[in-house]
């Protein structure tokens, strides 16, 4: 006989994770910025800007993670810090590496404000691809 109670609470938690599967957009990419440099790092926003003008930005996550020398792109004093910003107010997720940060002895609060922490870089971008996203390295 089946335990109406594990049974309830089962059909609960398939409901709850299909809820929260729906909730995230079919359209996924990250892309990976380990290159220095005002230009590099302006195109990248740039190809941010015309992914949400093509798809819609409600229809697609877009990540970006930083590491190695990339990561001077989130920093607070970057020269694109506020394009960083402004893409983050529409919806951008900006994510960098814990372990250049530690090489480099820099700290949360060095960071351009909103910007998540990820302890590698490299693994994370491993991680989204594994769960579907579409990889970039522009």
């Amino acid at each position: 006989m089946i335990d109406r109670r594990k049974f309830v609470l089962f059909a609960a938690g398939l409901l709850g994770a299909a809820a929260l599967h729906a909730a995230e957009p079919a359209n996924r990419i990250v892309l990976q910025v380990s290159d220095e440099g005002e230009k590099k790092w302006n195109a990248v926003l740039g190809n941010v800007r015309n992914i949400q003008t093509e798809v819609g930005k409600d229809k697609i996550a877009i990540e970006v993670v930083a590491y190695g020398a990339g990561l001077d792109m989130l920093t607070a004093d970057s020269l694109v810090a506020n394009r960083v910003e402004e893409a983050m107010a529409e919806g951008v997720r900006f994510v960098a590496c814990g372990n250049t940060m530690k090489r480099r002895q820099l700290g949360k609060d060095d960071l351009v404000a909103g910007v998540e922490v990820a302890q590698a870089g490299i693994v994370r971008l491993m991680q989204r691809q594994q769960q579907g996203w579409a990889y970039v390295r522009p």
